[in-house]
């Protein structure tokens, strides 16, 4: 554990503290309350990410630290695009993805593993695509996550309030994977697209590469699953994008922090 006595780690911690707040008040259905107090941990979230990014000098996408204040400040914008725009409930209670928001802020306050110390853009970094590459995984991964929020939902057999209009959790989940799965399929064509332009070869099966390959493969297979067998087994759909998340964990931490996976894309 470490406190960060900077600017950059109040910003992080007051959105955590808004997210926490929020989530707390949409536990006892206060509604609105909650929502304004997560609007404003949103807007702590986005100054510290735009904060970070005049700091180092780049978008700042370079480091785990970056990664989690980057997936920190989009949690909100997709909550507004799943409910206006998907028809999809936030969760028991509307308050999962002020849950998401408390867990992926929490590595780049308290983790002291991931550093917050600026960081020079390496050459095979300086190349225009990382910034579409990450921030299309970036919002794939929040999307996916929330999709893994409703899932276990449907798995418990929680029902969003009948009086909203939205979705069932599983149609909900579907909808979620739907809008993530073209992102997370992006990202494979623009990190292959790179992988050529800065090391010469498409694919080098890197553990990263590897990894990104088998969290697509397991949505796929949801697809298919649930097209085939989904009405019949319908918690095992659920299941399935759960494990799309695991998957995604693992590309995201494990590939990055474990030493049985050494690779070009180990930038923890």
């Amino acid at each position: 554990m470490e406190i960060k006595y900077t600017i950059q780690g109040l910003l992080i911690y007051i959105a955590i503290a808004a997210y926490a707040v929020g989530f707390l008040l949409a536990i006892f259905r206060i509604k609105k309350v909650a929502g304004f107090v997560y609007f404003l941990g949103f807007g702590s979230a986005l100054a510290a990410f735009i904060y970070r990014g005049l700091h180092v000098g780049h978008i700042p996408m370079q480091n785990l630290f970056e990664v989690f204040v980057t997936l920190g400040m989009l949690v909100y914008p997709i909550t507004l695009f799943s409910r206006k725009v998907l028809r999809v409930p936030g969760g028991p209670g509307d308050c999962a993805d002020m849950l998401i928001g408390i867990i992926v802020l929490f590595p780049a306050g308290f983790v002291a593993k991931f550093s917050a110390d600026p960081q020079q853009l390496p050459p095979a970094l300086q190349c225009w695509l990382f910034a579409p590459h990450v921030a299309v995984y970036m919002l794939s991964y929040m999307i996916m996550a929330k999709a893994a929020f409703l899932a276990g939902a449907r798995i418990a057999g929680a029902k969003p309030a009948p009086e909203e209009n939205l979705l069932a959790y599983e149609d909900a989940t579907y909808r979620m994977v739907c809008a993530g799965f073209p992102l997370l399929t992006l990202g494979l064509i623009l990190g292959s697209w790179w992988g050529k332009l800065a090391w010469g070869d498409y694919w080098g099966w890197d553990p990263k590469e590897l990894w990104s390959l088998v969290s697509w493969l397991v949505y796929l297979g949801y697809f298919h699953f649930r097209t085939m067998y989904g009405k019949k087994y319908p918690k095992a759909n659920s299941t399935l994008a759960i494990l799309g998340m695991v998957a995604i964990i693992i590309t995201l931490l494990w590939v990055n922090l474990s030493k049985l996976f050494p690779g070009l894309h180990s930038y923890a």
